[in-house]
């Protein structure tokens, strides 16, 4: 669960910046995104990660936090922290393991990294939906059906184009409903915020490379 979270909410993150070039309405939206958010120096937000099984059942919600800096960014969720240095990330998993690995290089994975990189992944298509209020509405679906996806539906702020939320649907037609509060677009983040540091950690914590 700890990992599929991850993964989603670093959907939502670059979702701007991957998609196929189909829909001219909804590119306009998207390529307004993308330019917001490569033009902020770094980005502060909680999240919160619904999940409702197919029935409608409520899994109930996990919340944390996300700080990114170019290429680099820091995750918090509960006792789970993710750190990437731009070089390697080290995923704790809360209790005494961190696992070392290689930044995802990019085009490969969607993470948070990729919010500020302006490249754009052929992987979606796409469409502008009726406008919500003060949001626009776009949906996206993957062109890999290899994904274990069947769509994503994104909510733009029209006045401040960025992402505030995203409703992921499966192919079990189980829901995630990812939401990001108090998004602050001038934090002044120091570069050793993103140095793993193993005195943080229990005495005791195994570090797997």
């Amino acid at each position: 669960m700890k990992k599929y979270c991850l993964f989603l909410l670093s959907l939502v993150f670059v979702i701007s910046q991957s998609f196929a070039q189909n829909d001219p309405a909804a590119k306009k939206v998207l390529d307004a995104v993308s330019a917001k958010v490569r033009s902020l120096k770094s980005i502060v937000t909680t999240f919160s990660i619904r999940q409702l099984t197919s029935k409608g059942k409520d899994n109930g919600t996990k919340t944390g936090q996300i700080s990114v800096k170019g290429q680099k960014y820091l995750l918090r969720q509960g006792r789970m922290e993710v750190i990437c240095d731009g070089a390697k990330t080290y995923n704790y998993d809360g209790n005494k393991t961190v696992t070392v690995a290689a930044a995802e290089e990019p085009g490969q994975t969607l993470t948070p990294q990729k919010i500020l990189s302006g490249a754009y992944d052929k992987d979606f298509s796409y469409k502008l939906l009726p406008a919500q209020g003060n949001f626009h509405v776009i949906e996206l679906r993957p062109l890999d059906a290899r994904k274990n996806f069947q769509k994503v539906t994104v909510y733009v702020d029209k006045a401040k184009s960025l992402i505030t939320k995203a409703v992921i649907l499966d192919k079990s037609n189980n829901t995630l409903q990812v939401s990001f509060t108090k998004i602050n677009t001038s934090a002044n983040l120091a570069d050793n915020l993103f140095v793993f540091n193993k005195g943080k950690y229990p005495k005791d914590v195994e570090i797997l490379d």
